[in-house]
């Protein structure tokens, strides 16, 4: 399984300027800077939903494309079709581990939200691990983003899962809320 990057629609620019027009500002033209990008990201202000990314994983077991499927808010999803009378081969037959292509078009704030469910060590581990796969094209791009996708507990400051993992009672968690700002 491979994560590309395929491009950003939107702009750091267009988010400081619909930022702007709620409280009654004037566009601006100067780029914004990291740490107002981080604040804007941990505040979760409505403007950040005006960035798409658009990603595209390779060979993606189709059972984990399943899992990212069920979220619906601020993404699209395009995967590879498995109907028989367009590919010749029975669908029917085919196992759940089958490989597929997975393209998403996703804004900001659902990137953050995803990472909630998806960085949590109760999701699967090739679940968790195309996930964090998609993060580390992000870092390299938007690194702000990257810092605030952590796992429900970490942004919560607690596990409300029915089943804990365990992970709320370790160091590196208690580490990663400070280095998150939850404490």
């Amino acid at each position: 399984m491979k994560c590309e990057f395929v491009k950003i629609l939107g702009s750091w620019r267009d988010v400081a300027d619909c930022a702007n027009t709620t409280i009654g500002l004037e566009d601006g033209t100067k780029e914004p800077s990291s740490s107002w990008k981080k604040r804007m990201l941990l505040a979760e202000h409505s403007p950040i939903r005006n960035i798409w990314l658009n990603f595209k994983w390779l060979n993606l077991k189709y059972w984990v494309s399943v899992h990212f499927v069920r979220h619906k808010i601020g993404v699209e999803h395009f995967v590879k079709t498995q109907r028989t009378d367009r590919t010749g081969n029975d669908r029917d037959k085919l196992p759940q581990d089958s490989l597929v292509t997975h393209r998403i078009s996703i804004n900001i704030q659902s990137i953050i939200n995803i990472s909630k469910k998806r960085l949590c060590k109760n999701a699967s581990i090739e679940t968790q691990e195309a996930w964090k796969e998609l993060l580390e094209t992000i870092r390299v791009k938007e690194p702000e983003l990257f810092s605030v996708c952590v796992p429900e507990c970490v942004y919560r400051g607690k596990c409300y899962d029915f089943i804990s993992c365990g992970y709320d009672k370790t160091k590196e968690y208690h580490n990663r809320l400070i280095e998150y700002g939850t404490i």
